[in-house]
């Protein structure tokens, strides 16, 4: 029976079914627009079907009890059991940076250019500021949770740089170690990057780079735990 399973076999199937669906966004689609939107729906549904079902996945601008706006974000990964509070209009997502895991900007290349533009948007997530109320427990109440890291990354199909993965890659990436830092990122033809608060940037280059990062991020949002409990009243003080 088990030598009708193979781990390997699978990991690979779901990497191959990425980078085919990315490679057919850019050449069956000719408008730029279209064919980003196309890339963007392809780790939409990436996400949406193997991250655990506490998190939702959505392309959203995100929002703080103050009424500032970040930017619109391709991805954005988000809790809705303790902060249920999302607007939705005609498929426009508006989120409360309380429930925001994460946030990524797909396009179909790596270049310096979409690279800072990547930074500029996941840093206008992280300026926002966020509410967090103590949570009430069977045994008592428990203090208010400080408010996590947002992970910010970037998704692509490929890179321009030759190699992809070496020193001009590191040399963007790096130009922003503050609000707009990447943490994370995946370009599906050829590897991953991760970032560590001690060791820095690390380039991987990989023969399954989906699936790694599929895997990394899920670790990642682990270790985040769940999302602080939204202050609606602060929200409610915009009706005034």
């Amino acid at each position: 029976m088990n030598g009708e399973w193979s781990l390997p076999a699978l990991l690979e199937s779901l990497n191959g079914q990425v980078e085919e669906d990315l490679a057919r966004a850019r050449k069956a689609i000719a408008h730029p627009g279209d064919k980003g939107d196309a890339s963007e729906a392809v780790w939409l549904e990436l996400l949406s079907q193997y991250l655990p079902k506490r998190y939702e996945v959505c392309s959203a601008h995100v929002v703080d009890h103050n009424g500032n706006f970040s930017e619109q974000m391709d991805v954005v990964i988000h809790d809705r059991q303790y902060s249920p509070f999302v607007f939705n209009f005609k498929d426009k997502y508006v989120i409360p940076i309380e429930s925001v895991y994460a946030v990524f900007e797909a396009k179909q290349d790596m270049t310096a250019e979409y690279t800072e533009y990547a930074q500029s948007k996941v840093a206008s997530v992280r300026k926002l500021t966020p509410t967090s109320l103590p949570v009430p427990t069977i045994s008592g109440e428990k203090e208010a949770k400080r408010p996590h890291h947002i992970i910010g990354g970037m998704l692509t199909l490929d890179c321009t740089w030759k190699p992809p993965f070496g020193d001009t890659m590191l040399r963007h990436l790096e130009n922003d170690l503050g609000d707009g830092r990447l943490d994370i990122g995946c370009v599906a033809k050829s590897g991953i990057f991760t970032f560590d608060n001690t060791t820095g940037f690390a380039l991987n280059e990989l023969n399954k780079p989906a699936t790694a990062f599929l895997l990394e991020l899920i670790a990642r949002l682990q270790a985040i735990g769940t999302v602080p409990m939204i202050d609606v009243r602060a929200y409610a003080a915009q009706l005034e």
